[in-house]
């Protein structure tokens, strides 16, 4: 079995994680890590795993009892938790923060996109998870990247829902304010558009072109769904099946014919693409989980991919038509 550890335990994706881990067939979940809940048992906090686990959390980190970390810790603990600790050199870390996503030459961490980075994943140590947005942005993208036809402005129009700003409170995440609402947020300089371009440039080295996001807060708790469009000469039949090749041999990205729904994706770890040209433009529309596939659904496969299971272990989840 491998033995895994969590540090930063009490937020939304720390709790999604929880519930994975403890119903993965390969896993114990050995300890939970979090200063502001020591001493608290684990389901207090997360009421949904009532009667799956006696876990109480921890403020230390026993490194050394486990075979993988993962780092639920807002952006900037996880390097400095690393610098401040002793890393067993065959400890598996997997850092759901923004801290390691940009690929610079000062760590040794793979960018966590396994439609992307399958094969380096797997042979890795350290593997820094992909954000939300970029997730669903990047899945959307990356087949024309590959053909090298990204090559007019990228339109991108992305709501999330309130599950995304964390688990602290905040005034754009107070019931009275997000119920009933809609609301963008840091147009046209998200963070993840870094990593967006990051992985674009991987497949199409001379990508230079914009990419215009208006990211959107919903009224919903989770879950995005996500608008890209761009000029283009290529035909909907040949879209699709480049679509169709680059994700063939995916286990939890799909391309479909019909228009998807939020609630297609909602508790699961898929995203699901949808085509459509018209006029000169194609447009891709792609939904995701932000709490699953663009999380810690993602760690999960992630983890899988390291220890060489079968990548759909423990991720064989269920979404509801209501």
């Amino acid at each position: 079995m491998i033995k895994a550890g969590i540090i930063g335990g009490a937020g939304y994706t720390a709790g999604e994680l929880i519930r994975l881990l403890l119903n993965h067939p390969d896993v114990t979940l050995s300890w939970v890590s979090s200063s502001s809940n020591a001493g608290n048992r684990v389901d207090n906090v997360h009421q949904g795993i009532i009667g799956d686990t006696d876990l109480m959390f921890i403020s230390e980190a026993p490194l050394d009892t486990i075979d993988v970390l993962f780092c639920c810790t807002p952006h900037g603990d996880t390097r400095q938790f690393m610098e401040s600790h002793e890393i067993p050199e065959d400890l598996r870390i997997i850092d759901l923060s923004t801290d390691y996503r940009h690929q610079d030459g000062t760590h040794d961490f793979v960018y966590g996109l396994p439609e992307l980075n399958r094969d380096a994943i797997s042979h890795s140590h350290h593997v820094a998870n992909p954000g939300c947005f970029a997730t669903a942005i990047q899945l959307a993208l990356l087949p024309m990247a590959s053909a090298g036809l990204l090559n007019s402005d990228v339109q991108v129009n992305a709501i999330t829902g309130s599950t995304g700003a964390g688990v602290k409170p905040a005034p754009a995440s107070h019931f009275s304010w997000r119920n009933g609402n809609v609301s963008i947020y840091k147009p046209f300089r998200h963070q993840h558009l870094d990593e967006i371009r990051q992985s674009i440039s991987q497949l199409q080295p001379g990508f230079s072109s914009s990419i215009n996001f208006l990211p959107v807060r919903g009224c919903f708790a989770r879950g995005i769904f996500a608008t890209a469009y761009l000029d283009s000469d290529i035909s909907l039949d040949d879209a699709r099946t480049l679509y169709d090749d680059f994700y063939g041999d995916q286990c939890f990205t799909f391309v479909t014919d019909k228009m998807p729904d939020l609630k297609d994706v909602v508790n699961t770890n898929k995203c699901i693409l949808h085509l459509i040209k018209e006029d000169g433009k194609l447009l891709i529309v792609s939904v995701i989980d932000n709490l699953l596939k663009g999380a810690s659904g993602q760690a999960v496969h992630n983890m899988n991919l390291i220890f060489d299971l079968p990548e759909r272990t423990g991720l064989v989840l269920k979404s509801s038509a209501f």
